[in-house]
């Protein structure tokens, strides 16, 4: 097996050592970095939605208060609007999923589903927990969730949601008198939740991943085809000139040429010491004759 050859399987089974280190690192570190991404962006629309019910009830809400007495109209409602926002911003994201899951809703869509509910109850039982992530099995799979509390924190929020007596009677004409009461000052009623299947992180992290090893496989090719052209021009071409003058000499061919070298390197002194020793079989064999 020639010297290139050796060196070769050495720098293969190395560069090979690092790309599946490298890759095995890479891809941990991408997953990771696409799951934050992704609860990044579902923050920011956690934020949009409640940006949207502060909007509603400071701005919307005062422009409709003369109709609501012959009308009860849901665009009032902050919790419909930042819904309905957010049925619209689906539209460009179907992968999202918002819903302002409610334990006790008028409107039946916010009720807390039963894994909802539980995300509830824990708001409820840790008042000083502002934010809660984790996922969780669905029928398509895993999916992951961002979720803040609701509460009351209005006594304005009390006129509708305390009790059907005081309620507007539009508003009871509209959703009755079942549900939507009992609510009690900073009370958590319910939690912002948008959630996500982890095949869209996942899919992230596959796609850059990949992109990562392409570059890398085209680096680590460009690096091998570089080193074995030095290796050529810098010591194999000159080891195997050197291997076969050295080869004719020892056949007694002392013209076969000569062991020159400008180099300083450790081939340079090599060829030296081919020199020398060339002159000295010459005198040697000079003298015998």
């Amino acid at each position: 097996m020639s010297l290139l050859v050796r060196i070769n399987l050495i720098l293969g089974a190395t560069l090979l050592l690092a790309a599946i280190a490298l890759s095995y690192g890479c891809r941990s570190l991408l997953q990771s970095n696409a799951r934050a991404e992704v609860i990044r962006e579902a923050a920011l629309m956690l934020d949009s939605a409640l940006a949207i019910r502060n909007y509603t009830s400071a701005e919307i809400l005062p422009l409709l208060q003369v109709r609501m007495k012959s009308e009860f109209p849901p665009q009032s409602v902050p919790f419909y609007a930042a819904t309905q926002n957010f049925l619209k911003l689906r539209e460009q994201h179907p992968q999202y999923a918002y819903k302002e899951a409610t334990l006790n809703p008028t409107n039946p869509r916010d009720r807390a589903s039963d894994w909802e509910a539980d995300v509830v109850q824990v708001f409820r039982q840790s008042p000083a927990n502002k934010e809660l992530i984790g996922e969780r099995d669905t029928p398509t799979g895993r999916a992951l969730y961002l979720a803040r509390p609701i509460d009351v924190s209005s006594a304005a929020c009390l006129v509708c949601h305390s009790t059907a007596e005081v309620a507007p009677k539009t508003m009871l004409d509209l959703y009755g008198s079942a549900n939507g009461f009992g609510w009690k000052f900073q009370e958590v009623i319910g939690a912002q939740v948008v959630s996500v299947p982890m095949s869209v992180p996942i899919r992230r992290a596959n796609e850059t991943f990949r992109t990562f090893m392409v570059s890398l496989a085209v680096v680590f090719v460009a690096t091998f085809v570089l080193l074995n052209v030095m290796l050529h021009l810098m010591v194999i071409r000159r080891v195997t000139r050197l291997a076969a003058i050295a080869d004719q000499v020892s056949l007694g061919n002392l013209d076969a040429g000569e062991f020159k070298s400008t180099s300083k390197d450790e081939i340079g002194v090599l060829s030296e010491a081919l020199a020398r020793m060339k002159v000295s079989l010459v005198q040697a064999m000079r003298m015998l004759e």
